[in-house]
């Protein structure tokens, strides 16, 4: 099958778990398929990213421009009635009530960095709106407005993932390297309740687990854990963020991305732990496994491959991550595709294939090949004028500063 067509069905097949099976009363993105004990359970941040992948199918024409606009209305209704904390959103809340249910004991409130990646999806849906539904890119304007950013910093030079009103302040402070980078990003432009930016200097950027600066494979990591970590780092709050010369600080993070992909992709090639199926299968993430749901990564490698991790890093390395989805596509006898595209996971050794869909794979696999294709996520939400501020406000610089609004 031609690159083209591969990719146009992995992405049409990937978005029904956002329309087919999204949650028939709000329409946001259930928290994982396959288990129905999760029937109920919605997901804000992976809603945030099923927004996104269904402003993908739409303008790929994988699914009616009304059906999405429709969808997005529906979604915007459940969180307008849904409790908020310091006005962020829960993880996990009820797809019919809106009754937060709590992801642990000690997350039964507001999740800041989950809002960050539901923030992410609605300022894109803002933008895509803004000309055809102004009264529903409105809404979306005032679940943004409404988040209390400074609210989860306890102290300014300090941000923490978690508030609730019976717990106050989670044990999780924000700071190293990970998925959060948004979360920043978002707090220091935000019209309403910004953070300070120390926050991200002293907290995030200020901690002992920021810096890298070691080579693994002879390629050099500036940032982030030893070897790189699980590859959705390079994934998720870059769904939005265009990595693309965004430079702070003598940091350059696509240069970042690159290189974490590159080390995963050379220690799958490596496969020091001698599992089958390593080479023309590789990307190493949380995702399924045979022993229960991981973060796997080259220090935490089990044998699981979970195919989000090579089709979403399709923006860093466009060949190997396209090789990738051929061998997905046609291995096991086409055994890795399932009702929402590829399963989530599969294992080789152990003759395993996950039966799951998960929320928060399935969406970068849509939006981060639509970016390497098109930059069409990367462009809408780029050009909202409040991501601008926060990219100034932390001193970042990026060819999107100075660029005109839509």
């Amino acid at each position: 099958m031609r690159g083209a067509r591969l990719l146009d069905r992995i992405q049409a097949e990937t978005l029904r778990y956002f329309t087919t099976f999204a949650h028939p009363v709000s329409g946001m993105a259930r928290e994982r398929l396959g288990d129905p004990a999760f029937d109920p359970v919605v997901t804000t941040g992976g809603t945030g990213f099923g927004l996104m992948a269904l402003i993908v199918g739409a303008e790929r024409g994988f699914v009616a421009r009304d059906a999405v606009i429709a969808q997005i209305a529906r979604i915007t209704h459940h969180l307008e009635a849904s409790p908020r904390y310091r006005g962020a959103f829960p993880h996990w809340m009820d797809g019919t009530s809106g009754t937060t249910i709590a992801f642990s004991p000690h997350d039964d409130g507001g999740d800041i960095v989950e809002t960050a990646f539901l923030m992410m999806g609605i300022l894109t849906a803002r933008q895509w709106l803004g000309a055809v539904d102004p009264g529903l890119a409105a809404r979306l304007d005032a679940l943004w407005r409404g988040v209390d950013w400074a609210g989860f910093c306890p102290r300014p030079e300090a941000m923490h993932w978690h508030w609730s009103p019976t717990r106050g302040f989670g044990r999780l402070a924000l700071g190293g390297w990970h998925e959060a980078l948004v979360t920043f990003l978002l707090a220091a432009g935000a019209p309403e309740h910004p953070i300070d930016p120390a926050a991200y200097h002293l907290g995030w950027k200020g901690s002992a687990s920021f810096r890298n600066g070691q080579t693994y494979h002879r390629i050099r990591l500036p940032l982030g854990p030893e070897a790189g970590g699980p590859l959705f780092f390079a994934h998720y709050s870059f769904m939005g963020l265009d990595p693309r010369g965004l430079i702070e600080g003598g940091i350059d993070y696509f240069a970042q991305n690159r290189a974490q992909v590159r080390i995963n992709l050379a220690h799958c090639r490596a496969n020091p732990g001698g599992f089958a199926g390593y080479g023309p299968a590789w990307g190493l993430t949380a995702c399924d496994g045979p022993d229960g749901y991981n973060a796997f990564s080259p220090t935490n490698d089990h044998g699981v491959i979970a195919p989000t991790g090579a089709l979403a890093s399709m923006p860093y390395l466009p060949g190997p991550a396209l090789a990738a989805a051929r061998h997905y596509a046609s291995h096991r006898g086409g055994a890795l595709w399932g009702a929402c595209g590829f399963y989530d996971a599969f294992c080789d050794s152990r003759d395993w294939v996950a039966q799951s869909h998960l929320a928060i794979d399935q969406g970068p696999i849509v939006g981060m090949i639509e970016n390497a294709r098109s930059g069409l996520l990367w462009r809408l939400f780029m050009s909202a004028p409040e991501v601008r501020l926060g990219l100034d406000r932390l001193g970042f610089s990026s060819p999107w500063l100075g660029a005109r609004d839509l």
